[in-house]
């Protein structure tokens, strides 16, 4: 547990440091620090306040930040373990306790009440705290809405699944969080967060038009396995915090598709809601009219047959709302996990969908290289709609140049593989890797294939999941759809 300090020790930068901070960003790194003094500035005539070591600052305090020439710019969570020295979480001298965790986590929950485009987070899973983006340096919140695939299957019969079904055999649904605590400073306040989370939700009332409380959670599970916190200082650790959780899985609702997913066991917090709203996007290219490219489709008894390719599919998020939303359409899912595609079989008879969704084992970079080299064989190994979802190859800026090589790779062997006419839907969860850049990167894959690319749509991360100015690090996700001509 951190220590209390009346004196709030003062971190001031070295020259010409604060520019990068006064424009939003949360971060202080240790070869900016000039000096650390104990407590506030002396009055006239008193002695100056002690000045200390790095060693001398306790991870996971508060900490002032100020600039050389003593302007304010900041309370902040400090780490003299990491390269990241302090994370900024208040522009004023604010104190933290319950009342603040409780009064943050309020504010975020009415941010995405309040959004266009609103959820409704008696329905709807959400990411409900950000991190630094909802000013909470190196938290992140999912709160995932659905009920037991056990209970599910023992009440209800009816395939493809919808929720008002659902909620007619088994009542309201519940709810369950999936918490990451990914720096000192939130890590060093586990208890008094849950608390005040759990406060929030069950007593104070948020969603329009009703008002009401979200409700107790059924259970909380810690997903604190990310890499960021070794460089934290910290162990990584996940399990069940409170209440239960179903071994089975859970199903949500995802743009009216049923998904199951398990909170223990599932990649990141068990579900990549920042790719909701891009998915429902996709599936529309996915239909005979949409991707242009019906006419050259394989034909089966006189039906042309669409085909989808959803790679690094994880457990079927881009395929499945592709072949539910789209009667006909095929897919094929590949991934390298054997677990995650057994995930992808489950949601597929959720969604009533039988033979249309077919999975693939593989590393996604072999079988993309087989299936170009086969291309040109027959119809099968050439589709009209084609999904990159891969993990983030760069996650530090240092790994960057490997990762485009990696992203052009996959890119380049898609667009061979698709249709005249079909879309190429391509994706990057790298903070690591600008915008720019990216499409420049398929600017280039696209060069190397002969091919031209038309532009159809570039989307980004959903308002659950915000980017705060100045802050570039929380815009990190890509979507960009393009025709290939």
């Amino acid at each position: 547990m951190y220590s209390i300090h009346i004196n709030v020790k003062r971190i001031i930068l070295k020259p010409n440091e604060e520019k990068r901070l006064l424009q939003g960003h949360p971060w202080v790194y240790d070869n900016e620090v000039d000096r650390i003094l104990d407590g506030p500035a002396s009055k006239p005539g008193g002695a100056g306040p002690a000045k200390l070591e790095l060693k001398d600052l306790i991870p996971g305090e508060a900490a002032d930040i100020e600039s050389f020439r003593k302007t304010y710019l900041g309370r902040a969570f400090v780490n003299p373990n990491s390269k990241i020295i302090a994370r900024i979480y208040s522009p004023s001298k604010e104190g933290v306790d319950k009342g603040f965790f409780k009064r943050r986590i309020r504010d975020a929950l009415e941010r995405r009440t309040l959004a266009p485009g609103v959820l409704d987070l008696h329905r709807d899973s959400a990411r409900i705290v950000f991190a630094e983006a909802d000013f909470f340096p190196g938290l992140i919140i999912d709160r995932f809405v659905g009920w037991p695939l056990k209970d599910i299957e023992a009440a209800v019969t009816l395939r493809p699944l919808t929720f008002d079904a659902v909620e007619a055999a088994l009542g309201k649904p519940k709810s369950w969080l999936a918490i990451q605590f990914l720096s000192f400073g939130m890590d060093s306040r586990r208890e008094e967060i849950i608390a005040a989370l759990e406060e929030v939700l069950e007593q104070d009332g948020f969603i329009i038009p009703d008002n009401t409380p979200l409700g107790k959670c059924s259970g909380i599970v810690e997903k604190s396995a990310a890499h960021v916190r070794e460089l934290e200082g910290l162990p990584l650790r996940e399990g069940l915090l409170s209440g239960d959780f179903p071994a089975e899985g859970i199903v949500i609702f995802e743009n009216g598709f049923p998904f199951m997913l398990n909170l223990i066991d599932g990649q990141k917090t068990g579900h990549f809601l920042d790719q909701r709203d891009n998915r429902r996007i996709a599936a529309s290219y996915a239909g005979a009219g949409s991707t242009g490219a019906a006419g050259t489709a394989a034909v089966h008894n006189d039906t042309p047959v669409i085909r989808v390719l959803d790679a690094f599919s994880y457990t079927g998020g881009f395929g499945i709302h592709a072949a539910a939303a789209n009667p006909g359409v095929q897919v094929t899912c590949v991934d390298a996990s054997a677990e995650a595609l057994e995930t992808v079989r489950i949601n597929a008879g959720l969604n009533g969908l039988g033979d249309s969704v077919a999975t693939v084992e593989a590393d996604v970079f072999e079988y993309l290289r087989s299936a170009e080299r086969h291309r040109t064989a027959g119809p099968q190994e050439q589709f009209d709609l084609i999904i990159l979802d891969p993990p983030a190859f760069a996650k530090t800026r240092s790994a960057l140049e490997g990762a485009l090589r990696g992203y052009k790779e996959i890119n380049l062997r898609a667009i061979n593989m698709l249709k005249p006419g079909g879309v190429l839907v391509t994706c990057s969860c790298s903070h690591a890797l600008d915008e720019i850049r990216f499409r420049y990167m398929i600017t280039e894959a696209a060069a190397d294939a002969g091919k031209r690319l038309i532009m159809l749509d570039f989307r980004r991360q959903p308002a659950d999941h915000p980017a705060l100015a100045g802050y570039e690090e929380s815009l990190y996700l890509k979507c960009g759809i393009y025709r290939v001509l």
